[in-house]
């Protein structure tokens, strides 16, 4: 019989209405349970004389303020150490995030959602794996090594650093999976080849679960052809800890079961429509640390079309961005990571820079251009770059100009914003 592709395949292939439902129940379960449970979480919801009964579907929660990422360390600073969320009477465990900002004890559906995420990845029962973040304040560490435990995972506390203690530990042990950072698996690859290994043949590394910064599909590719490591991603936060993760399709980020996920318009709170770029926000299934609508301050955009791998839940469509550096343009934000996306899809350009003026209360585009050789057709590449920009910025460029080399200079912002507000 052919091995499932899920941890759970009982949530994670449920039928699209019935994980509507499944999500609106867990909802008013939390939004009920924190109102009546955590203070801050009653305090923000009287503020603007939002009741509990209110919230029936995710739609209501544009009801509930929100609370950013940007603002936590001060909310515990004034009522700590918790801020006012914590919803139990006794906690286990107290973690220590940069900030300082601190959070209880890691709850079960986080261990689940995360064992979702190693599952995804290939992990299996009888793996034997190294889990290279820190276990040192952060539940970071602790967060995998739970998840880990439920899969009948061997667990190795490696944590960060020790290059070299960690490739003997990886060979003597017959290392087949990782946990961690992209950069240090590069790493650990890179002194195995300086000791005078063939990673490949040497070491039995065959999949890693990455997190905690970008993966460049291009250092995801030299895992996968040159040294056959099946790679794949997650998203987390400190506080709210696994949000996304991806499967073999590698195709956005799948929301887990235990997470409600917000896309918004950062200035208002107001959900945007699937594949608008704004802010994350999320609302936990969890009782211990109840953040009713915390503002991650990361940007993205939601695919719901339905993954071939099979899972029905939402995807994430990976980071765009922090909130602040992106700029609304004619109801649509559009972030300087859209922008490289754009132009590299175009090897001609040698620099560019997209400028937002006004004219006749319209919001105006303006893209200018360097290019590497000035016998290009510029007309074809003014076509594709203008297809280009409205695919994936979703607003359309009004010009686009070709400048002289070094009129742009080498230190520039990518979006210019020159509106006048009068």
């Amino acid at each position: 019989m052919k091995e499932s592709e899920f941890y759970d395949p009982t949530k994670e292939t449920m039928p699209v209405e019935e994980r509507e439902r499944f999500l609106n129940e867990q909802l008013r379960e939390i939004v009920n349970y924190a109102y009546h449970n955590a203070p801050a979480v009653k305090e923000k919801m009287d503020s603007v004389g939002v009741a509990p009964s209110q919230i029936v579907t995710v739609g209501d929660l544009e009801k509930i303020p929100i609370t950013r990422k940007d603002d936590f360390s001060e909310l515990q600073k004034l009522n700590p150490p918790f801020g006012g969320f914590l919803g139990v009477p006794e906690i286990k465990e107290i973690y220590v995030s940069p900030g300082p900002i601190y959070e209880p004890e890691i709850p079960n559906a986080q261990y689940v959602a995360a064992a979702k995420a190693l599952y995804a990845t290939g992990f299996r029962k009888g793996d034997r794996a190294m889990v290279t973040v820190s276990f040192h304040m952060v539940p970071a560490g602790q967060h995998f090594a739970g998840a880990m435990e439920k899969l009948g995972i061997t667990m190795i506390p490696t944590g960060v650093g020790n290059t070299e203690i960690q490739l003997q530990i990886m060979r003597d042990l017959k290392v087949s999976g990782y946990a961690g950072t992209p950069s240090f698996l590069m790493t650990l690859i890179k002194k195995a080849e300086e000791l005078g290994y063939n990673f490949r043949q040497d070491f039995e590394l065959r999949r890693a679960l990455v997190g905690a910064e970008m993966l460049p599909e291009s250092l995801r590719r030299t895992f996968e052809q040159d040294y056959d490591i099946r790679t794949q991603q997650i998203y987390t936060t400190a506080e709210l800890l696994l949000l996304g993760y991806e499967c073999s399709q590698k195709s956005g980020w799948h929301i887990p079961e235990e997470v409600l996920i917000e896309i918004v318009d950062h200035e208002t709170g107001k959900q945007l429509a699937p594949g608008e770029v704004g802010a994350i926000v999320a609302t936990p299934f969890n009782k211990i640390f109840p953040l009713i609508r915390y503002g991650t301050g990361d940007l993205s955009s939601i695919n719901v079309e339905l993954c071939p791998c099979g899972r029905t839940s939402p995807r994430l469509t990976g980071l765009l961005g922090r909130v602040g550096e992106e700029v609304k343009v004619r109801g649509m934000f559009v972030h300087p990571r859209q922008v490289k996306e754009v132009m590299a899809k175009l090897n001609q350009i040698a620099q560019f820079q997209v400028k937002v003026g006004r004219h006749k209360h319209r919001d105006v585009i303006t893209i200018n251009l360097e290019l590497k050789d000035e016998t290009v057709d510029k007309q074809q590449l003014t076509n594709d770059l203008a297809k280009a920009f409205q695919d994936v910025c979703r607003v359309k460029a009004d010009e686009i100009e070709f400048v002289t080399r070094g009129t742009i200079p080498e230190e520039h912002k990518v979006i210019v914003d020159e509106r006048i507000w009068e």
